[in-house]
């Protein structure tokens, strides 16, 4: 008998992050889903001095760690849970790209560090999709 050991399964989709001048700040989105349940801890980046979890409302607190239920799509957007980044290193134009890392905190305690590449735009890219299947 084979045995084999399950690995849980973290998705990153849709990352996208808002124009910014440089030494400005900015907020970076996406959609988080994994599939044991996790915790989002930390978020770093070379484009900018400090990068936080922002808690949801406009006048957002800085939150100390993100759950990630088991199989929930986990929205980062505006207004709602999000990651800023400050001391924006460098100016982000329409069509860049930025690198980040996120640091997950698994059920199990482990931690992993993913990589994700967010473009940078002013809406996501499903909401463009869609803006484009109405206006045909």
């Amino acid at each position: 008998m084979l045995v084999t050991q399950a690995h849980a399964v973290f998705i990153v989709n849709l990352p996208w992050v808002l124009p910014a001048a440089r030494g400005g700040s900015t907020e970076v989105y996406m959609d988080l889903t994994s599939t044991e349940g996790a915790t989002l801890v930390a978020a770093a980046s070379d484009a900018a001095d400090s990068v936080s979890i922002l808690g949801p409302g406009k006048k957002a607190k800085t939150a100390q760690s993100l759950p990630l239920p088991a199989g929930t799509l986990v929205e980062l957007r505006p207004a709602a849970y999000r990651i800023r980044l400050q001391g924006i290193a460098r100016s982000l134009k329409l069509g860049d790209h930025m690198r980040l890392t996120l640091t997950i905190r698994g059920v199990d305690g482990s931690q992993q560090e993913i990589p994700v590449t967010a473009e940078v735009r002013h809406h996501s890219a499903l909401e463009d999709h869609r803006a484009q299947q109405h206006s045909h």
